[in-house]
């Protein structure tokens, strides 16, 4: 029997009082008043309404150690990147390596694996797979159902995943960037609940009408807290906050706690705050998370106060999981799983042949997932096209990771190298090698690390190079997330020596390959229009 004692915030009751918590057996056994409690502040634990563990490029136990520290005690978790590379056995190395930590890690079947038919993915699952997956107790949703296409045209095969998860109780995730009007009215009345993906008031409004919760997602790439958090105001019991992407320098600084003190700041209600992330998500997929009333898991976290959100302790059923300053977690032993098929680029495979000068070229966005897209013209020498760093205009490539192939080439602006290349084999969602530079010579030494790594991100210039390493499934790392963070800190720092002036390149790098995501990405089949979904040539 343990009792713990604060100020106590119930955004259940909608109740903020000096009182006592008494813990037995890891549930609350009662909840009652003491006006001697100390001046610190017991809340439900925070969930993430929408994150892929792999951007963090951690596995899930050892993400876990630096999210409990910001007060995160669960995450709603879509293993589409790891399942996009290693299918139904990157979902259940998810799971298994999840169990082997405290906190709560609640998976659902990818929906859409190979996100597209236009790229070359590790795996595909099928109706009968997500069938298999939504059996598991541990799969509680079907995660993002991004081919809105098909919903919207009445594809069999989409239409099959979502009637499987409706017959087995379980909501359906979104994932329409742009979709309004009448076509937001047809994708949520096929039984899709949520969606993350909007950046503007408009199309979250829209989609609000149509009967769907909206995730406002603040991640380490896409930001659209400061676009929609107006709404929250007048839907406070339809938003809930995620993080979607976070990669480990900024895992390291924060998580949902970081959302919820900015809300703080910008005056809105407590205790609606705290529904956004922890009532709603918890309701809505049905989690076993606790809401701190009595008869629940005592899932709990200990603030300095709402307004900083420094987080002192973290309590996971009835166990204080971070304490002291220091995460209370047992070693885990890991295994490695991966699908990569490493061999060697040369500088000759980057060259692109044209007798015109006049290309389209993605216009990439600081902190935006969509990209536009321009004609410029380039230089021209011996009929090659050549990236112009003077105009931020460079070469880029994406390089099939599962098979020896020609690499698609084509050119983005708004990168800033002026002299090198960086290159990510986290690349959504097939996670192929994406590189971007200013000549050959340096996108094939950038490639030939990763390759040689079996995955990882890398960063070349003159007599340069570095490399983080990732081993698993070429997407994440099996090392600690300061020693991850630090690499990757490592590698941004000598992508700004190199003239970026981006928040975050090695994310943003990652999105380029997206082809869901309007206007210009590019596939490792070549260059692609994501609003009509087609490839576009390069002339």
């Amino acid at each position: 029997m343990q009792t713990i004692k604060g100020i106590i915030i119930d955004p259940v009751q909608r109740r903020e009082f000096k009182g006592e918590i008494t813990i037995h057996n890891g549930k609350i056994k009662q909840i009652r008043e003491n006006s001697a409690a100390p001046e610190q502040y017991i809340m439900p634990g925070l969930v993430d309404a929408h994150i892929h563990i792999e951007s963090s490029m951690l596995i899930p136990s050892e993400f876990a150690r630096l999210a409990v520290k910001h007060g995160t005690v669960a995450t709603v978790s879509d293993p589409h990147e790891i399942a996009n590379v290693c299918g139904k056995n990157g979902v259940e190395y998810m799971i298994e390596n999840g169990k082997k930590v405290p906190l709560k890690f609640y998976f659902g079947a990818p929906s859409c694996v190979p996100a597209t038919t236009f790229e070359t993915a590790g795996a595909v699952l099928d109706v009968s797979d997500i069938e298999e997956l939504l059996d598991r107790d541990e799969i509680v949703y079907l995660a993002e159902m991004m081919n809105w296409p098909g919903v919207l045209y009445d594809d069999p095969e989409v239409l099959a995943k979502i009637k499987a998860a409706h017959d087995r109780g379980k909501p359906v995730d979104g994932h329409a960037p742009g979709l309004k009007g009448d076509k937001a009215k047809i994708y949520a009345s096929a039984g899709i609940s949520t969606d993350h993906e909007c950046f503007t008031k408009e199309e979250a409004r829209d989609k609000l009408n149509a009967g769907m919760l909206i995730a406002i997602r603040e991640g380490s790439a896409a930001k659209n807290y400061n676009a929609l958090i107006d709404l929250f105001g007048e839907y406070p019991d339809k938003i809930m906050f995620c993080s979607d992407d976070k990669h480990p320098d900024d895992l390291i600084r924060g998580h949902i706690n970081e959302i919820v003190s900015r809300t703080v700041a910008l005056g809105f209600d407590l205790h609606d705050i705290l529904h956004a992330c922890t009532i709603l998500p918890v309701k809505h997929y049905g989690l076993n998370v606790g809401l701190l009333q009595a008869g629940d898991p005592a899932d709990f976290i200990i603030v300095d106060h709402p307004n900083s959100m420094n987080v002192l302790e973290t309590w996971i059923d009835g166990r204080a999981v971070f304490k002291n300053s220091e995460v209370q977690f047992p070693e885990v032993e890991s295994k490695r799983i991966n699908n990569f098929t490493p061999y060697e680029v040369t500088p000759g495979d980057f060259i692109l042949r044209s007798t015109k000068k006049e290309q389209e070229v993605i216009i990439a966005n600081d902190g935006e997932l969509i990209t536009g897209r321009e004609t410029f013209t380039l230089p021209l020498e011996d009929d090659q096209i050549l990236s112009d760093p003077d105009r931020d205009i460079l070469k880029i490539a994406v390089v099939n990771r599962y098979q020896k192939a020609s690499p698609a080439l084509g050119f983005i602006k708004n990168f800033g190298i002026k002299n090198g290349a960086i290159a990510s084999s986290v690349g959504h969602d097939s996670h192929n090698i994406i590189v971007i530079g200013t000549t050959d010579e340096y996108i094939s030494r950038a490639v030939n690390l990763i390759m040689e790594n079996r995955g990882g991100i890398s960063a070349v210039h003159s007599d340069h190079e570095d490399v983080l390493a990732l081993p698993v499934g070429g997407i994440m790392s099996d090392d600690s997330g300061e020693v991850v963070a630090a690499g990757y800190e490592r590698l941004s720092k000598i992508s700004r020596q190199m003239g970026s002036t981006l928040k975050a390149p090695f994310m943003l790098i990652s999105f380029m390959a997206l082809l869901v995501i309007p206007a210009l990405k590019m596939s490792d089949k070549g260059l692609f229009d994501g609003e009509n979904f087609e490839f576009v040539p390069v002339k």
